[in-house]
């Protein structure tokens, strides 16, 4: 099973995409449907949300030769019975907060606000957490995608994501996936790599 994981908002949709568009079938449900925060679609699986609650977690092997997103938190509810691929989404944390803060804002959510350094300590210690799960469990394999380097070079993405899943995917269309107009929330150092670098006269 490939697991597209990762923190909130750090990029799990656009790699769902890009295995999609690159022939590797996915496990969604499409009942969370498009909206201005994913324009393009969460690929997601709403099943999948109440693993940490379920003791039968057998439907799982319909994922087999597919890609399922799971949230971070939720890796190490995945059962044993499977052998996992995870792709993990990494995202500056400060453009993490921002845009899930927009998100709760447009939704007018309750969600209390924790602080943004609490909330970054919360998320460091999530991904320190699944790097340690994939390293003792024998059924699971780690790669870490840095969510800026895959919208700056696609190409380079897709080829290493598709070197990691074993090689049969069509990365000439999982390049033609990624929409760099979607990176809206970007930390300083993004923001200055993305403007276009003036010649000298």
């Amino acid at each position: 099973i490939v697991v597209v994981s990762g923190l909130p908002r750090s990029g799990t949709s656009m790699m769902m995409r890009m295995l999609e568009a690159g022939g590797l079938p996915i496990l969604a449900d499409g009942e969370r449907g498009a909206d201005i925060d994913n324009p393009k679609g969460y690929f997601e699986f709403e099943r999948i949300k109440h693993l940490e609650q379920e003791t039968d977690k057998s439907y799982l092997r319909a994922a087999r030769g597919k890609a399922v997103k799971v949230i971070s938190f939720l890796i190490k509810e995945l059962p044993d019975e499977n052998d996992y691929r995870v792709l993990f989404m990494r995202r500056d944390l400060d453009e993490v907060l921002t845009s899930q803060q927009k998100m709760i804002d447009r939704l007018e959510s309750d969600d209390a606000d924790a602080g943004a350094e609490a909330m970054k300590e919360a998320f460091r210690n999530d991904i320190a957490r699944v790097r340690v799960l994939c390293r003792t469990r024998p059924n699971f394999a780690l790669s870490e995608i840095h969510y800026k380097d895959a919208v700056a070079d696609p190409a380079a993405a897709s080829r290493a994501v598709n070197a990691f899943l074993g090689g049969r995917l069509d990365e000439a269309a999982m390049r033609a996936a990624v929409d760099e107009s979607l990176y809206r929330n970007r930390g300083k150092e993004a923001e200055s790599e993305s403007r276009p670098t003036r010649s000298e006269p």
